[in-house]
C-alpha cells in the first residue's frame, strides 16, 4: 500500500496493490512520511475505502484540518464507544465526531458554550451512550490537555446514538424523547413559567413523564378508572386537570393512546405539585 497525500501525522490517503484509493489512519501512521512512500500496516487502525467520491471529499476536508492530537482523540473515543456499545461505526461517525470535536475546541477557545436541550432525557433513555460522552471528555483532557465543559457529554453521546444500525430502536428511543419533550412543551405553555428545574418536585415530574411515555410508544394502558378520585382531583385542582386534558388529548390524538383515569389522576397531582412550588 502505497503514499498518495498526507493529512496529519495520523491520517494519509493511501493506494493498495489492487488500486483501490482509501483512507487510513493509525497513531504516527504519516509521521515523517511522503507520497510513493510504503505504509506501516502494523499502525493501521482503520480504513476507509474511498468509493463515495462526496464521502471521501467529506473525510479528507474534516481531517485535514484537525491536528494529530484531535485526530488520536477522535479514533481513541470511537474505538472506547465501540467497547461500551458492542458495535462497529461506519464513516459517517468519523467524520461527524471529528467535526464536532474541531469545532468545539474552536468554541472553547472563544468562550462559547452551547447547551443542549435533550440532555436530560438522552441521559435517561441512552445511559451506555451517555457513559460513552462522559468518558469522552477524559479521553481529550487526557490527550489535548483541554477541559471540555459538562454541556458537551450529551452532545457527543447523541452521535453515538445517531451512528447506531439498530433503527428500530433508535426510532422508539426518539419518539419518547420527542413524546417528553412535547409534554413538557404544552406544560410550559399551559403555565407560562416552570418551576425550579432543580425542585424536587419538577424532576420527580419529569421522571413521572418520561416513564409515561414509555408507556404510550409501548402501547401499556396502566391504571383503572377510579371515577371517584378522578372527580375529586378534577374538582380540587382545576388548573392542573385542564393542563393534564391538554396531554390526554395530545397523546389520543398523536398516538392513538387511550390515557386511563388513573394515568390522568397521577399526571394532575404532579402538576399540582408543580403549581404549589412556585
Amino acid at each position: 500500500m502505497k503514499i498518495e497525500k498526507v493529512y496529519n501525522n495520523n491520517v494519509v490517503q493511501a493506494r493498495s496493490s489492487s488500486g483501490r484509493e482509501m483512507i487510513v489512519m493509525g497513531r504516527g501512521l504519516g509521521f515523517q512520511k511522503k507520497t510513493g512512500e510504503t505504509v506501516d500496516s502494523s499502525l493501521i487502525e482503520k480504513k476507509f475505502i474511498l468509493e463515495d467520491n462526496q464521502q471521501a471529499d467529506e473525510l479528507s476536508r474534516v481531517y485535514l484540518d484537525l491536528s494529530p492530537e484531535e485526530t488520536e482523540s477522535v479514533l481513541a473515543i470511537i474505538e472506547h464507544g465501540q467497547e461500551i456499545l458492542g458495535t462497529a461505526f461506519d464513516t459517517s461517525l468519523y467524520i461527524a465526531l471529528a467535526d464536532h470535536l474541531h469545532y468545539t475546541l474552536q468554541r472553547l477557545s472563544q468562550n462559547l458554550s452551547i447547551p443542549n436541550p435533550l440532555s436530560w432525557e438522552i441521559r435517561k433513555f441512552f445511559p451506555k451512550e451517555f457513559q460513552v460522552g462522559q468518558d469522552a471528555l477524559n479521553i481529550i483532557a487526557q490527550k489535548l490537555q483541554v477541559d471540555v465543559p459538562e454541556t458537551e457529554v450529551s452532545a457527543i453521546a447523541l452521535h453515538f446514538i445517531n451512528a447506531q444500525k439498530d433503527s428500530s430502536l433508535l426510532a422508539k428511543g426518539q419518539e419518547i424523547t420527542k413524546l417528553v419533550t412535547n409534554i413538557l412543551e404544552i406544560v410550559r405553555l399551559h403555565y407560562g413559567e416552570v418551576a425550579d428545574e432543580d425542585a424536587v418536585s419538577y424532576n420527580r415530574f419529569v421522571t413521572h413523564v418520561q416513564y409515561f411515555a414509555q408507556r404510550v410508544i409501548n402501547g401499556l394502558v396502566q391504571g383503572q378508572n377510579d371515577a371517584f378520585l378522578f372527580q375529586q382531583v378534577r374538582q380540587n385542582y382545576p388548573k392542573a386537570f385542564f393542563c393534564s386534558e391538554k396531554i390526554k388529548n395530545y397523546v389520543e390524538k398523536r398516538y392513538d393512546f387511550p390515557m386511563s383515569r388513573d394515568e390522568q389522576v397521577y399526571l394532575t397531582i404532579h402538576l399540582q405539585r408543580l403549581d404549589t412550588v412556585k
